[in-house]
């Protein structure tokens, strides 16, 4: 990939707009042909989109290596690095995803609502396309595959800004992907990337209301509170995963365990993974002791309040914890520990901490639950199971393109239905409006 080092001044930033509106034209153009492209063209697409990656395992892997290399340079953590890192069982794995959103109901066309009004006109709310859809993540040549998938099956364009860290992987993956879509006789601008316009490209790409329908950041808080800020195309927020396990008082500690373990621990550098652990003080005598020994024997670093502490084994290997820990997103083998006198204290906890991704309660007590569940605003509740679970597959909806915290438009998974909006449909025979 050649990066693009465009100077600072007014020419350098016409030159990079001009570059990326041109694009965002293209897309446009290439957005209204699959307007009207069938489900089986889209399909077939799709399922020409996975065969091609398989195909091209050993350019993506070759590819990717050099943005591990670069990582590795750079010092980036081992989480995200994890993100950033391919395999042939990966690449199958993205594969059998596009597969899966194949296997999708369209939403095109769905009708939400209708009706016939008294003067006989028939009303009719139907699923149409967003149109152009930008993409700014981080360090995810996954997201490049899941974007182009969720897209294309929900009638839409999309324009990659897939950031440096992974510049070479998403190369490569661009062009095996624009290359199966022109195998199936369409438009291979369904998939665009403006990497190589570096920076000033995102922000062209932020600037371009009118040429860019929506925009998906999905990446750490950084981002996406700078594309919140700065961007005039209208934005869905996806949300860091400040996530928090509870364990109530009447919780089954073995049940506790495995879910605390399978949250933490499955798969860190994830935005569902679990970052703070609240133990009620009646269960702490019970679920420490054993919960410590599991987490440190999976090089967990614990940072750990007072009396949390004391249940240490005395090697001093806890880190105190502070307001920092509570905040903080770790992406990596870290956790903070906090013991709570009550439900009431954990929500309190949870609210003031919370990104409002997903949190979780384990307990044996229905009351608990459902306070939990109605006091707790995050897009996600997990009553009795892992965090992990929030997720676009696990859902039954197919590959996210995000997870929304925000409230209006989506919030929590963003599977097919997210991508669209809707238009009205009046069907007379002459009414006039009196």
């Amino acid at each position: 990939m050649t990066e693009l080092f465009i100077a600072d001044s007014a020419t350098g930033a016409s030159q990079v707009d001009e570059a990326v509106h041109e694009i965002a034209r293209r897309s446009k153009v290439a957005s209204r042909v699959l307007a009207t492209a069938t489900r089986a063209t889209k399909d077939e697409a799709l399922r020409a989109m996975a065969s091609a990656l398989v195909k091209n395992d050993a350019r993506i892997i070759e590819a990717n290596k050099l943005d591990l290399e670069r990582g590795k340079a750079n010092g980036m953590e081992p989480g995200l690095l994890d993100r950033l890192a391919l395999d042939s069982g990966r690449i199958q794995a993205i594969a059998d995803a596009l597969h899966e959103v194949a296997s999708l109901p369209d939403p095109v066309g769905e009708v939400i609502r209708g009706s016939r009004l008294p003067n006989g006109l028939r009303l009719r709310q139907v699923r149409v396309p967003m149109g152009v859809v930008g993409m700014i993540y981080e360090a995810r040549p996954n997201v490049t595959v899941d974007a182009a998938a969720l897209t294309l099956k929900s009638g839409n364009s999309v324009i990659l800004r897939g950031g440096s860290a992974a510049a070479s992987s998403n190369e490569v993956i661009v062009e095996v992907l624009r290359e199966a879509l022109e195998g199936v006789g369409l438009p291979a601008d369904l998939v665009q990337s403006i990497d190589a316009y570096g920076r000033p490209g995102g922000v062209s790409l932020m600037q371009a209301r009118g040429l860019v329908d929506v925009l998906v950041p999905r990446g750490g808080a950084d981002l996406i509170q700078t594309v919140v800020r700065e961007s005039k195309v209208p934005v869905i927020e996806t949300g860091t995963g400040n996530v928090h396990i509870y364990v109530d008082e009447s919780a089954d500690v073995e049940m506790a365990l495995g879910i605390i373990m399978n949250s933490k621990t499955q798969r860190v550098g994830v935005c569902n993974a679990a970052e703070t652990l609240l133990v009620h003080r009646g269960v702490a005598d019970a679920l420490l002791p054993a919960a410590f020994a599991a987490l440190r024997s999976a090089d967990v670093t614990l940072h750990v309040d007072e009396a949390s502490a004391a249940f240490g084994d005395g090697s001093g290997s806890f880190q105190p914890a502070t307001d920092r820990d509570w905040a903080t997103e770790y992406l990596a083998l870290e956790l903070a520990v906090k013991i709570v006198d009550s439900l009431d204290e954990a929500i309190e906890h949870i609210q003031t901490w919370t990104s409002g991704h997903t949190e979780a309660i384990v307990t044996a007590s229905y009351e608990s639950s459902e306070r939990f569940v109605s006091e707790i605003d995050s897009a996600a509740i997990m009553v009795n199971a892992s965090t992990r679970f929030t997720d676009g597959g696990q859902f039954g909806l197919g590959a996210e393109i995000g997870i929304s915290t925000q409230k209006l438009h989506a919030r929590g998974p963003m599977g097919l239905p997210e991508l669209t909006t809707t238009k009205w449909i009046v069907n007379g025979e002459g009414q006039v409006r009196p």
